[in-house]
């Protein structure tokens, strides 16, 4: 293991550690298992219903996604840009036109946008590019929808 480490540092790869991790997903508006994905939240909630196998015969949970492919998502995951530096953190209330509209699910500041950036459950009545705000422990934060993800990725 320390002579892969040595040669990795060596052709210039730099350690990194669950900070930046979290970061460089939350800019690339990918969800993460336990905040975006996990008990209670659907592929379809998650924008990943191009995942399932719809065309499978059978699989366990498929009438209840098919339901709700067909009635339409109560949430939503979205990307979110938060005025300011300050993130609103996983499980702040987001509303719009003085109502709940959702929760965070995820939050940081993103040093590539020099803003803080937010993923969360919303109303799908709630379009990219409305007017938001965040109640983070009694603390108002300014905000909008934003399409993901936040920064295209570059290969």
């Amino acid at each position: 293991a320390h002579a892969i480490w040595e040669a990795l540092i060596q052709a210039g790869v730099e350690p990194a550690g669950l900070g930046a991790r979290d970061t460089l997903r939350l800019e690339a508006g990918l969800p993460l298992h336990g905040h975006e994905l996990g008990a209670g939240i659907t592929p379809l909630q998650a924008r990943l219903g191009w995942v399932v196998g719809w065309d499978k015969a059978d699989f366990r949970g498929k009438a209840a996604l098919m339901a709700e492919k067909e009635r339409g998502v109560t949430r939503l995951l979205r990307g979110m840009i938060v005025d300011g530096r300050q993130p609103a953190r996983e499980g702040s209330s987001i509303h719009a036109d003085g109502h709940q509209v959702g929760v965070v699910t995820s939050g940081n500041f993103s040093p590539t946008l020099g803003t803080a950036i937010a993923l969360g459950l919303i109303s799908p009545t709630v379009a990219i590019g409305d007017a938001i705000h965040f109640d983070v422990r009694g603390k108002t934060l300014e905000g909008y929808v934003a399409d993901l993800p936040f920064v295209e990725k570059r290969l």
